[in-house]
């Protein structure tokens, strides 16, 4: 078992888009498994990693008992119903603020070993989904929130325990509109 530390908001990392992995090699079979073990450590429902300081395009999942990862993951929207409920981020702890995402999602692209892999979700899946490719994106769930909310959450951050006033992070508007919308 190999836990990683998680990266706060603030750190570069979590605004840097992420390559797309090309090697489906041990090494990725290894960074999938610090993921895991990672996220599971940390009690979450994803982990990009980014949030382990990784710019690859891989994230791991448990939404109701149904664990796993994606590498190159993409995007598609079947409908145009919404959500709009409480989200945090372990790279934002104890932060959780109600957020608008799309209701379903098809989440394409492979696993570890390179074979192709879709997710049909809705409700917390097609959450967990947006959430962590947005970490891909360089997003954070923070830059899908109107101004009230973001308000709010940036208020919270700056009341936690972790955050460091000599070293505040930007939150800045996301280029997929507030609702997750791609």
């Amino acid at each position: 078992m190999t836990v990683q530390s998680v990266r706060l908001f603030g750190d570069p990392v979590l605004r840097t888009p992420a390559d797309a992995v090309v090697d489906f090699d041990k090494e990725l079979r290894k960074l999938v498994s610090d993921l895991l073990d990672t996220m599971r450590q940390q009690n979450g429902t994803g982990l990009a990693a980014p949030q382990i300081g990784v710019g690859l395009r891989v994230f791991t999942f448990d939404v109701d008992d149904v664990v796993g990862h994606l590498v190159n993951p993409g995007l598609e929207f079947p409908d145009e119903e919404e959500q709009d409920g409480p989200e945090g981020c372990l790279s934002i702890p104890g932060v959780y603020v109600d957020t608008k995402r799309r209701q379903n999602v098809i989440a394409k692209g492979f696993n570890q070993h390179g074979d192709p892999v879709q997710i049909v979700g809705s409700g917390l899946m097609a959450r967990c989904a947006q959430h962590e490719t947005d970490h891909l994106d360089g997003v954070l769930f923070l830059d899908r929130l109107d101004a009230n909310r973001r308000k709010q959450a940036m208020k919270e951050i700056r009341s936690a325990e972790w955050y460091n006033p000599d070293a505040p992070p930007v939150v800045k508007a996301s280029p997929h509109g507030l609702f997750g919308i791609r």
